[in-house]
């Protein structure tokens, strides 16, 4: 995103519209003579552009810009209208693990996992998502192929990130993986560890069957580990039907 300082009044309308606090009013320059003006940060700038469809801009200074990769990867994670090219997806660029019933992800015996990096006011630099899939793989979890973070790791073995991506600042990221449930609690040990070592916000979303008898092995393995999960129930009724027979 860009603000054209021509036509900027300095209003201040759009600074408290921006998720991430990019957006600077910047006094007269006397030396130059340029007038008060806003300026987006760009480093901070994850190119979600609210600002722009907002409309709150009564000169249209807020312009939207040609972006090139890596940059392009802000957008792609950040703007909920704009469509992933890695996997056609919009917002995040990853289904929801609460549509099980139709993409059939995750099995009986096994638990999925969604680590969310980052919220708006915080956001997350991709490194944090990659030192979470460094530490993860090990443990035996399967990454979800069709996922925007798993598209961009160079090296599967270890989990590494192409070197020109890691840097780039986004609102939030995802990295889902599907985990065997007798591997769970030591995969909940380590999201604790990652946790802890973050420079940012980190969300855990958890999605397992229940049981034959009604437990929920996923819960269970939570409540030992110390954490209190909050349950959710999805039931199909019928709107759809399930592609999966499990």
């Amino acid at each position: 995103m860009l603000i054209d300082p021509q036509r900027c009044i300095c209003c201040g309308e759009c600074v408290a519209l921006c998720p991430m606090n990019a957006i600077r009013l910047r006094p007269k320059d006397a030396a130059s003579g340029r007038d008060a003006h806003a300026a987006i940060d760009r480093d901070e700038c994850v190119e979600c552009g609210v600002c722009f469809r907002s409309g709150v801009c009564p000169e249209a200074a807020i312009q939207e810009e040609s972006l090139p990769w890596p940059r392009i990867l802000r957008k792609a994670f950040s703007d909920p209208v704009f469509t992933h090219p890695g996997t056609d997806i919009p917002g995040r660029g990853t289904e929801e693990m609460k549509t099980n019933d139709v993409t059939g992800r995750f099995r009986a015996g096994m638990i999925g996992i969604g680590l969310e990096f980052g919220r708006p006011g915080v956001g997350t630099r991709l490194r944090e998502a990659e030192a979470a899939i460094r530490r993860l793989l090990p443990l035996g979890v399967a990454l979800e192929p069709n996922n925007p973070l798993t598209q961009l790791i160079a090296d599967p073995a270890t989990g590494a990130l192409k070197s020109e991506v890691r840097e780039e600042k986004v609102l939030s990221a995802i990295v889902e993986a599907i985990v065997p449930e007798e591997a769970f609690e030591r995969v909940l040990a380590e999201v604790r560890a990652i946790a802890a070592a973050a420079d940012t916000v980190i969300s855990l979303g958890v999605i397992g069957k229940v049981a034959a008898d009604g437990r929920v092995p996923a819960a269970e393995a939570m409540r030992r580990a110390g954490i209190s999960p909050s349950l959710n129930g999805k039931v199909n009724v019928g709107l759809g039907r399930p592609a999966y027979r499990f």
